[in-house]
């Protein structure tokens, strides 16, 4: 139980609003995924027709640079010369039928399975989230 809760709130510190969304940015998918974050990038390339901008978005200059500001570990962003992507909900369940981890196709199982229970009403929306960040 104490892991579930340092997973939970590991992720929900990587979870940013931006554009009035809850996004995650592709460095730290890549990492939850368990992939490199060129990887990650080059899935969403090939399978482009599937991240519409409701479920992706390259970041701005400006939010870039708030996202380097307010997050020390990003700094190593502050010069590069690629601009992250910001995915939501949406965008990082795309990811799990795009991209060849393990982890990214035994999540999704579990996520509907846990989402069915959800409907059911034996489990709560809360939880659902909280299930749902926790694999990732």
């Amino acid at each position: 139980m104490a892991k579930e809760l340092v997973v939970t709130n590991t992720i929900e510190s990587r979870i940013f609003t931006v554009r009035g969304q809850k996004v995650m940015i592709d460095r730290d998918l890549a990492e939850l995924y368990e992939v490199e974050t060129k990887k990650l990038n080059q899935a969403v390339k090939r399978n482009i027709d599937r991240f519409p901008v409701e479920f992706m978005f390259k970041l701005t200059k400006d939010e870039l640079s708030q996202l380097v500001t307010n997050c020390d570990r990003f700094n190593i962003l502050k010069h590069s010369s690629s601009i992250p992507s910001a995915f939501t909900e949406h965008g990082i369940a795309m990811l799990s039928s795009v991209l060849k981890s393990k982890r990214a196709c035994h999540g999704w199982k579990e996520f509907y399975h846990e989402r069915h229970e959800c409907i059911e009403g034996k489990k709560t929306i809360r939880g659902l989230i909280c299930f749902f960040y926790i694999l990732y």
